[in-house]
């Protein structure tokens, strides 16, 4: 098994909510960041991406002006990502939180040489904000900091297991594929992962493995090499 070392795990901000679909669900978020300090403890460099589906989305903002509908979706991941590192020093360990912004004196604005220092200092790290850019998804603002850090892989943890040839909440006889090209992704237009993050995956070459948030310890297996879920290709 490939055992990657510097992973940068994206979070939708609705698997922070539980059951609830709507705030914050500790049992749900410390189950996350106590995979995250294991993986610290075994020497992986850990950063993450968390959006921000509990609070606000964008795309169901009615009639709203889309760059504000934006702005406030990009501070809702400001608000997820202090909570749930707030929640990595309560269970012992450290963290930082980075921003494209200055957002007073809560975050700190992100610069490669800082995010790498705070890695290696075995500092989880949080990269909120997205892009700092309407028109982008958090998705994108996760490959965008994957390339910038050069990390190793980016993990999707979602509220699927994997990417299908077509939505397996509609049709029972979707496939799930275990692997898939950036290209294929393209040409067949699935919507697992934003089509302007594969892209850039694909330029960078930047590996993605998609997988359920809630497979026991899926965050450590994957980061291990363990084969769960489907990993995107260049």
């Amino acid at each position: 098994m490939q055992r990657y070392n510097k992973v940068l795990v994206k979070l939708s901000g609705e698997a922070l909510a539980g059951k609830n679909g709507v705030g914050f669900n500790n049992d749900t978020i410390d189950k996350v960041v106590k995979q995250l300090i294991k993986l610290t403890e075994d020497n992986f460099l850990v950063s993450v991406v968390i959006g921000g589906g509990n609070f606000w989305r964008g795309r169901t903002s009615g009639d709203m002006d889309r760059t504000r509908a934006d702005q406030i979706g990009m501070l809702a991941t400001v608000m997820n990502a202090i909570y749930v590192a707030d929640r990595v020093r309560a269970l012992g360990a450290t963290s930082e939180v980075m921003t494209p912004f200055k957002v007073g004196t809560m975050t700190k604005v992100f610069s490669k040489e800082d995010a790498l220092n705070s890695l290696q200092q075995k500092k989880i790290v949080f990269f909120a904000g997205g892009t700092g850019h309407p028109y982008f998804s958090t998705d994108s603002g996760a490959v965008l900091k994957g390339c910038e850090i050069e990390a190793d892989i980016l993990l999707f943890a979602k509220n699927i297991d994997g990417i299908y040839d077509s939505d397996p909440k509609i049709n029972r006889q979707a496939i799930k594929y275990d692997e898939i090209s950036c290209k294929e992704i393209i040409e067949k237009n699935l919507k697992a992962v934003d089509m302007a993050s594969i892209v850039l995956c694909m330029e960078n070459n930047l590996p993605i493995i998609v997988f359920d948030l809630n497979e026991e310890n899926g965050i450590i297996r994957v980061a291990n090499g363990e084969n769960i879920g489907t990993k995107i290709f260049i």
